[in-house]
């Protein structure tokens, strides 16, 4: 019951928030415009981010005060405790800050180093607070414990957070692409809590996700194929945020050998295409942070697909690959998991990397027409200064 009622205040606030939080994006000037390397074609207010934030805290806000107060509202036992964590009020004091630095992002264009370190800053508040990774769990049932190694354990908390944040901030590049990621990823995150227990950990990422969830779901009514607004770095940076946080509680706090790779196949489209990105403009002689238009969702474009299909596309891969995260978890048998994964990996090549290849080609030969273009406007130029 708790968590009906979270995810559909979420949904509410979110639904009444977001045009509010256009209007507001038109008044401060944050307002992204058509680019060559992006996608749409007229001026579209962001800021979309803070009513997602909004939606998701004051709903956890309502859960709080119904537990506390309501002795008919049927929630699992331990959520008092969960919801007066210090680990909860870590995370939203962490995820906030983020949201803060995401939206100052959008009005004034912050360095790319500068967001960074404040990512950086913003896993430090909620490590402050005991939102850490504590074991690592390794074939044969071996685990390590890093509970006596504290800098290993800051490290690799905030290395986990700083690449969550930005997996889902690097895939923000169609309509409605990252809300939707993450709502099936809450989702997912949420069916993996009902399945291992009711400890103050999973009930905290449950409770967490069902916010997520409704906050996503309301704000895709507005930011799907046309979208009338973006959320911007300050929901892309605090949704990404926000999804490394609950993994760390819901999951990684758990010693099962597949828990670590759980979060990682959920998200393995933007874990890759991050990647991909991160190696494409090393090879370029690039900055990690230079924009370009050779995403996954970009090479969907170049084959044909709407924005819409392209996005369903990646929805569907997301929701295959949640199910073969789920399947490794929980399905008993091998030779059904194993058949599972193998269906699934053989079904994902077919469908992605036909249309990665042709996207490639298509994109070398228009930035070749785009080179040829400049040499001749570079070369009529040349012929005009004489």
């Amino acid at each position: 019951m708790i968590y009906a009622v979270v995810f559909a205040a979420a949904l509410a606030i979110s639904l009444l928030l977001t045009p509010l939080a256009r209007r507001a994006a038109v008044w401060l000037g944050a307002v992204d415009m058509p680019h060559d390397r992006k996608v749409h074609e007229h001026p579209t207010p962001t800021l979309g981010g803070m009513a997602i934030f909004l939606a998701v805290i004051l709903a956890l806000l309502v859960a709080k005060v119904l537990v506390s107060f309501s002795d008919t509202l049927a929630r699992p036992l331990g959520m008092v405790d969960a919801l007066s964590s210090a680990q909860l009020l870590g995370i939203i004091l962490a995820s906030t800050f983020i949201a803060v630095l995401g939206a100052l992002d959008d009005m004034r264009h912050l360095s790319p180093w500068m967001k960074l370190a404040g990512q950086v800053m913003g896993a430090l508040i909620m490590v402050s607070f005991g939102v850490e990774i504590t074991t690592i769990a390794l074939p044969r049932g071996n685990v390590i414990d890093l509970t006596a190694s504290p800098v290993l354990s800051i490290f690799l908390t905030v290395a986990w957070m700083v690449a969550f944040t930005n997996i889902i901030n690097l895939i923000d590049g169609l309509d409605g692409l990252a809300a939707g990621i993450s709502f099936i990823t809450v989702a997912a995150f949420f069916f993996y809590g009902t399945r291992v227990g009711a400890d103050p950990n999973t009930l905290q990422a449950m409770v967490i996700s069902a916010a997520v969830g409704g906050a996503c779901l309301g704000f895709l009514r507005y930011n799907f194929n046309p979208a009338s607004i973006f959320m911007g770095d300050s929901g892309a940076q605090f949704l990404g945020f926000v999804l490394g946080a609950v993994s760390i509680q819901g999951i990684l706090k758990r010693t099962a050998v597949a828990t670590m790779f759980t979060p990682i196949i959920i998200l393995a489209v933007p874990i890759a295409d991050t990647g991909l990105a991160i190696l494409r403009r090393a090879r370029k002689g690039k900055p990690f942070h230079h924009a370009d238009k050779e995403h996954i969702h970009h090479r969907l474009l170049y084959i044909g697909h709407s924005q819409r299909q392209a996005v369903l596309v990646i929805y569907l891969w997301t929701a295959l690959l949640t199910g073969i995260a789920l399947s490794l978890e929980f399905v008993g048998s091998k030779t059904v998991v194993l058949a599972l994964l193998g269906a699934g990996v053989a079904a994902f090549l077919a469908t992605t990397m036909p249309r990665i290849v042709m996207g490639s080609r298509e994109l070398e030969e228009e930035e070749e027409e785009e080179e040829l273009e400049e040499e001749e406007e570079a070369g009529r130029e040349h012929g005009d200064s004489f």
